[in-house]
């Protein structure tokens, strides 16, 4: 029998359906059976992933717990069955006459061989099986934390090549300035050796060309660290010397649907783990209510002895024993009834950690869901200010050229179009991070990656 308390999956603690989305309805593919290659298409992009799955540091460590998981499933396992070893023993011993029984000196030899079954427990009240099944649901919790672990690298590598496409988008943006007003600060140089304009004009170019290539050596560090990261989670040396492409929605992500919350109990890896680690602390209480009731052993051997070394495998040298023993807590000073409720807390506590979990994923989902429609007219508006700021400075030139303005009208004209251009790619890179934050928030790929072999059906349980 199993003193455990039945498991009851507890109540989701989030609405049955996100803010402002009719997931259910949606079209497109779920995430958690999208892997990940039909969803990141860019080949570049590919390719880190891949490479990050084979030798991101961290992953291995989470595969390392697995192995650690199943070796402990294997100790608790073990305990249900008798322990039986061999054993050979061969003692000598010498009676001096003052203690012997005859008043003479004696030598003797006792020899034994034989099968021994050391002290094993009778698991009547099911502590043993109940701790073998708290080592399963560790097991299957830190393999769970595997593949939550292998989703987040693989948004986490994403999200970083996302910025390096921005920070390439930056740079040639600000490339393309600093060419300009290079190529400014000469004519004004030459006009102002003509005497055709003032030094004011040609000190105010000189200031716009010296932002821009400020802007751009700060664009360039950024770049040099975002590599260094990309090859820190790649494992390994990384080739990103010019990361082409840009930023096109349709050819970087796919789509999928969001889905309704109550998809999440089974998509995500990290809410399934935190069940399993409930389902865990579920049996240790089993366990711990065990430790009231007696407890049932068998000792035994079975073998010859003789106390001659020849005659030990003779005829009528067979030898064995058995004793079974019980024992009944009487007196422990509260140990077994704090440790009972130590498992009751710390039960609460996997509760609380369950609902914890699932509500952070709906939080991540509403976030991403939420970024990804505000960011969309982010977009749109920002398209707009930059057209009009496009504008701005044709009609500044112009105003110039005719000399109805001075040319401090057409630099600062040229400053707001290079920081719209810059928000604008920031603006579009945030909107595909969005994206990215879904797909990983919605278990993107969870169903495609392989699990670990049960240990519970590779033998009995």
């Amino acid at each position: 029998m199993s003193l455990a308390p039945p498991y009851e999956q507890p109540p989701m603690p989030v609405a049955p359906a996100y803010p402002g989305a009719d997931g259910a309805a949606a079209p497109g593919k779920s995430a958690a059976d999208t892997v990940w290659r039909d969803y990141f298409l860019d080949t570049r992009l590919q390719a880190l992933i891949a490479q990050a799955l084979d030798n991101n540091r961290d992953l291995r460590t989470a595969v390392l717990k697995v192995e650690e998981a199943r070796a402990l499933y294997g100790i608790r396992r073990a305990d249900q069955f008798p322990a039986i070893d061999a054993g050979a023993s061969a003692t000598r011993s010498r009676t001096p006459e003052d203690l012997s029984l005859t008043g003479q000196a004696r030598t003797a030899g006792q020899y034994q061989a034989g099968l021994n079954l050391t002290s094993w427990e009778i698991d009547f009240w099911g502590r043993v099986r109940n701790l073998k099944d708290a080592a399963l649901e560790s097991f299957l919790a830190s393999d769970s934390a595997r593949r939550a672990a292998t989703t987040g690298l693989i948004a986490q590598v994403a999200n970083d090549y996302l910025v390096l496409l921005e920070l390439d988008e930056r740079i040639a943006l600000t490339r393309q300035a600093i060419a300009a007003r290079d190529a400014t600060l000469g004519l004004f140089r030459r006009r102002y050796a003509a005497g055709a304009t003032s030094r004011l004009d040609v000190v105010q170019v000189e200031t716009l060309l010296t932002q821009a290539q400020a802007l751009g050596a700060e664009l360039e560090q950024a770049r040099a660290r975002q590599v260094h990261a990309l090859t820190l989670l790649a494992g390994g040396q990384v080739d990103l010397a010019a990361a082409g492409g840009g930023m096109d929605d349709d050819s970087l992500l796919g789509e999928v649907r969001a889905g309704l919350p109550s998809d999440l109990l089974v998509d995500r890896p990290d809410i399934i783990a935190a069940e399993q680690q409930l389902k865990a602390a579920n049996a240790n209480i089993g366990a711990a209510r065990a430790a009231f009731f007696p407890r049932v052993a068998l000792t035994g051997s079975l073998g010859s002895a003789s106390a001659e070394l020849g005659g030990l495998f003779g005829s009528g040298s067979g030898a064995w024993s058995f004793t079974p023993s019980i024992s009944l807590p009487i007196f422990d000073a509260g140990r077994n009834r704090a440790s009972l409720d130590l498992a009751q807390v710390r039960r609460e506590m996997a509760v609380v950690n369950y609902e914890r979990t699932i509500q952070t994923a709906f939080r991540e989902v509403s976030d991403a869901l939420a970024a990804r429609q505000w960011l969309d007219r982010q977009v749109r508006y920002q398209e707009a200010a930059l057209a009009a700021q496009a504008e701005r400075l044709r009609l500044a030139q112009l105003r110039y050229d005719s000399g109805a303005a001075a040319y401090l009208e057409v630099l600062d004209a040229q400053r707001d179009l290079l920081s719209a251009q810059q928000e604008l790619v920031q603006i579009r890179r945030a909107r595909l991070t969005s994206r990215v934050s879904l797909y990983a928030a919605l278990g993107g790929g969870a169903r495609g990656i392989a699990a670990a072999p049960d240990p519970a059906s590779t033998g009995s349980n």
